[in-house]
């Protein structure tokens, strides 16, 4: 029969080559070598005078073992292939060794309000199921209890360092023993970098080729812009599809939230340039029609003078006004005074008003200087987004480290 109770149990974990972290589930998987040891005086034996080491199973029902469980795992199996990987020691004094390879998927919750510039602490736990800790304890083996393969590689994320802790759990039916390993991962910025930062900025660089085009040019400008702002709601989606919902608004969302709002922006403002490239034509043809009716009434108003001048009378005589007055004529002194010239005191010249003095103020050049203040104003404000994203969010992360 085996006993009841065992006085204390130590392990080694060994985690190989496959780690990851899913960001979509919020779990990692991790392949490892288990081992753990107890004391069992009841399998004590006789050593035959010291030439006799250990003895090994291959059958862990042989043995009683104590009812470990991975409390944060989701999926697990072992290996079998070509025979079990597991074996039994039992030494002459009564102590077991138990060794086993597994692979297991376990939960990591995860904050990703500095994702893609996080650091995530997944944590592997052991607990008893239901011996207390009156009859059962772990303890971890003292000097390196947790092993880790050199040139460990993981995709996007890497291993920084591991912390070894207890993590005994109280309930209504009493206190259970529990070990745990904090797996520290940094996430691998480079490749968000390529893949995400860097395309961002491509297009929105693109967006703003819309202000150089020709005005005219409302096919070229209309599907820049509208394939631009595809392109980037699509990289957007694409991006979110690979994260898990959350409540709050992560790094990304921001960058690419502001990526896309001036996308957008740049097709919001050749609609601007549109609108006031069209008003400046409906006025100039206002203009031009005003003029030909104002000329029209003029040629009629002087042959209606024409026509009252005109006598039909051959005995006529026309009565001519003189064609220069002289100086001591009233007339011309009274139109002399009510001509005045005004001066005014010249002003500080202005950088900004002479830049754009080049750009009348009349309707049909309203539309460029929309065109010429857009050149300059999306590309600064864009540089001072990059500026405040990056300090602020590079900055929360020396924080938390």
């Amino acid at each position: 029969m085996a006993s009841d109770r065992t006085h204390a149990i130590t392990r080694e974990k060994y985690p190989y080559a496959r780690s990851a972290s899913g960001n979509v589930s919020q779990e990692y998987s991790v392949q490892l070598t288990f081992r753990e040891q107890w004391l069992d005086e009841r399998l004590k034996f006789d050593d035959i005078g010291g030439r006799l080491k250990y003895l090994t199973l291959t059958e862990a029902n042989r043995v009683w073992m104590p009812d470990l469980f991975f409390s944060n795992e989701k999926e697990g199996h072992f290996h079998n292939i070509i025979m079990p990987n597991v074996y039994i020691r039992i030494f002459p004094y009564g102590s077991v060794l138990y060794s086993i390879r597994i692979s297991l998927t376990l939960a990591c919750p995860m904050n990703l309000k500095l994702y893609p510039l996080d650091r995530q602490v997944c944590s592997l736990r052991m607990a008893s199921y239901g011996w207390t800790t009156a009859d059962l304890v772990f303890l971890w083996k003292e000097g390196d209890p947790v092993q880790v393969v050199k040139n460990l590689h993981l995709p996007r994320f890497t291993l920084e360092k591991f912390l070894t802790d207890y993590c005994n759990s109280k309930t209504n039916t009493g206190e259970y023993s529990c070990l745990k390993v904090d797996l520290l991962f940094k996430r691998e910025f480079s490749y968000y970098l390529i893949q995400i930062y860097i395309p961002c900025c491509m297009l929105v660089i693109v967006s703003w080729v819309s202000f150089w085009l020709d005005q005219g040019a409302v096919p070229a400008r209309v599907s820049l812009g509208v394939t631009t702002l595809l392109t980037m709601a699509t990289q957007t989606s694409g991006i979110n599809a690979s994260l898990p919902p959350v409540s709050y608004t992560k790094a990304i969302d921001v960058w690419t939230g502001v990526c896309l709002t001036f996308v957008f922006g740049a097709l919001l403002e050749f609609a601007l340039v549109n609108y006031a490239s069209r008003s400046a034509d409906r006025a100039a043809d206002m203009h031009r029609e005003n003029m030909k009716k104002k000329r029209r009434e003029m040629e009629q108003a002087s042959l209606d003078a024409a026509s009252d001048l005109l006598d039909t009378d051959s005995n006529a005589t026309f009565a001519m006004k003189p064609l220069v007055r002289h100086p001591g004529d009233p007339l011309a002194l009274e139109k002399l005074r009510q001509c005045e010239v005004h001066m005014q005191a010249p002003k500080r010249p202005n950088c900004c008003r002479s830049w754009l003095s080049k750009f009348p103020t009349r309707q049909c050049s309203r539309s460029k200087r929309i065109d010429v203040i857009s050149r300059i104003t999306f590309p600064l404000v864009f540089a001072l987004f990059n500026l405040v994203y990056w300090s602020t969010y590079l900055f929360r992360e020396e924080e938390e480290d």
